[in-house]
């Protein structure tokens, strides 16, 4: 074995961002991912920018870039008999299926469920939809900022009730792949045991709502609703972005012992009534803040960094991304690979997140590949499947 999947094949039959994503980490992983696209375009995020890259006759989509390393392209239209002959010998040879139609669309496609798995009993299908499969609302689309939304996840973005924000990248969709990707190895272990596949199903919904965390039980337990409080923490005191001469500061006093080594640096008693608990803290949050931003003012963010590390409290910058890119520490875990793009040449991604102690690379495959052109794999794949079915 080189890698820790490189036994799985999975058909990618999603788009955009979510479906893609749960494949690329599986790819990431080491298996051989095999996206299916439409002849007409492929996967919507081709055509999704600026920025493209690349010569004018032929651009390339970053947002596509980011979700399609580790992948084959071919291409195939599933309403013509070639396309379905295509996937029915694709889905014969795989491990795992991934989809993120609107609930029934495969059905009239010929492909339900239970048709999948008579072909293959032994196929993990794993279903991306917007929010959930069944229940009131079960065919609706599934578009991130839509789901951030009803969500509950903007209501806490933001400066108050009045400003609701969406998180700056997609989360519903990227936290909908993880959960994909994670039910899918759930289910590949359980295969082991059982000799069948299962159904994995998620949704933007359950992937939002399953990280509401501790915003969550506040109605849940408490029976308080949460509202959005800017770069504050709601629990916690002083927790969040501070304002200094030139540029903020983010800190984080999670303890006590931090709030009494914090205090005096901003001119403060650790033991005044008035900020004495985290509970006396939080109830004042807007005084203290102020305090803070005042002491603060007489500084740049580079003298208060300095003073904070060598006191031991946690602290740091508000990076830009390509700050975060270029930083060392970013580079030092294996966050940035090099593919060899067939039309950019050799181009830096950022990388998988995950890092195997035994291995000296990030992710689980010594070597990733760049994220296809457009059925750049097809014959090769076809040719794959001629071999495996001769053997049969």
């Amino acid at each position: 074995m080189t890698s820790l999947l490189d036994d799985i094949v999975v058909i990618d039959l999603t788009r955009a961002l979510a479906g893609p994503h749960a494949a690329m980490m599986l790819g990431d992983l080491g298996a051989r991912v095999i996206k299916v696209e439409t002849p007409d375009g492929g996967d919507d995020s081709r055509g999704w920018g600026p920025p493209f890259v690349g010569p004018p006759d032929e651009p390339i989509s970053t947002y596509f870039m980011s979700a399609n390393r580790n992948k084959e392209s071919v291409t195939a239209d599933l309403k013509s008999d070639d396309g379905k002959t295509l996937l029915r010998r694709l889905v014969a040879q795989a491990d795992v299926l991934l989809e993120n139609f609107r609930p029934g669309v495969l059905d009239r496609l010929g492909f339900s469920n239970d048709h999948l798995q008579a072909i293959n009993p032994r196929l993990v299908i794993m279903s991306i939809t917007g929010f959930g499969h069944d229940g009131p609302q079960g065919g609706r689309a599934g578009y991130d900022q839509i789901a951030q939304g009803e969500a509950g996840l903007m209501s806490l973005t933001g400066n108050g009730a009045w400003d609701p924000m969406k998180v700056g990248v997609p989360v519903g969709d990227l936290l909908a792949g993880m959960y994909g990707a994670y039910g899918v190895l759930a289910a590949l272990h359980e295969r082991e045991r059982s000799g069948r596949g299962r159904v994995v199903r998620t949704s933007l919904l359950a992937s939002i709502v399953g990280v509401h965390a501790y915003q969550g039980t506040r109605w849940t337990v408490a029976g308080e609703v949460p509202t959005a409080i800017g770069n504050q923490h709601p629990s916690i005191s002083p927790y969040g972005l501070f304002h200094t001469a030139d540029a903020p500061v983010q800190v984080a006093c999670g303890s006590e012992g931090l709030w009494r080594s914090f205090a005096p640096m901003v001119g403060l008693d650790p033991a005044d009534a008035r900020f004495a608990t985290n509970t006396s803290r939080v109830s004042r949050r807007e005084e203290l803040v102020a305090l803070i931003e005042h002491a603060f003012a007489a500084h740049g963010v580079e003298h208060w960094l300095s003073l904070l590390a060598d006191s031991g409290i946690p602290a740091g910058k508000v990076r830009t991304i390509d700050d975060v890119y270029t930083w060392d520490q970013t580079r030092s875990q294996g966050l940035v690979i090099e593919v060899r793009h067939p039309v950019l040449g050799t181009v830096e991604l950022p990388g998988p997140p995950i890092r195997f102690d035994d291995l000296p690379y990030a992710g689980g495959r010594a070597e990733h590949l760049p994220p296809p052109a457009l059925g750049e794999h097809h014959d090769a794949v076809l040719a794959w499947l001629d071999e495996r079915e001769a053997h049969l």
